[in-house]
Formats: C-alpha cells, sequence, structure tokens
C-alpha cells in the first residue's frame, strides 16, 4: 500500500473510531468503571473493533464514495 493510501486509511479509521469509543464511553462508562482497566479495554475493543471493521469504515467509505460520485455529476 502506497504512503497515500495509508494515511487515507488511518483518517478513515480515525473519523470512526474516535466518535465510536466517545460514544461507548458516554453509554457504557459509569457501568464499566468498577471493572479493572484490562476487562474495560477487554470489552470496549471486543465490540468497537468489529463494529469498526465490518460497519463503521463500509458505511464511511459509502458515504464518501456517493459524495464523490455527487460532486463529479455537478
Amino acid at each position: 500500500m502506497k504512503t497515500k493510501a495509508k494515511l487515507i486509511m488511518s483518517i478513515k479509521i480515525w473519523m470512526v473510531i474516535y466518535p465510536s469509543i466517545t460514544l461507548f464511553l458516554f453509554l457504557f462508562g459509569q457501568p464499566l468503571a468498577v471493572l479493572p482497566l484490562y476487562q474495560r479495554t477487554f470489552i470496549l475493543t471486543i465490540s468497537l473493533v468489529p463494529w469498526m471493521m465490518y460497519v463503521g469504515v463500509p458505511a464511511l467509505d459509502f458515504l464518501l464514495n456517493r459524495l464523490a460520485k455527487k460532486s463529479d455529476t455537478n
């Protein structure tokens, strides 16, 4: 993968993971606060990595492709 493609993929991942982590912690942060750090981290990652890979990034790609096609037609 070229450097530019890696940079673009990194930005896409960040665009999905940042709001996902923020929402997850907003919704579940208090109940999970009683757990040890390693358990909280496990629950966070076991939930958000599949979300990101199978839903979040593909949805972002879909939206970006739609926006690109829309701007190409104008």
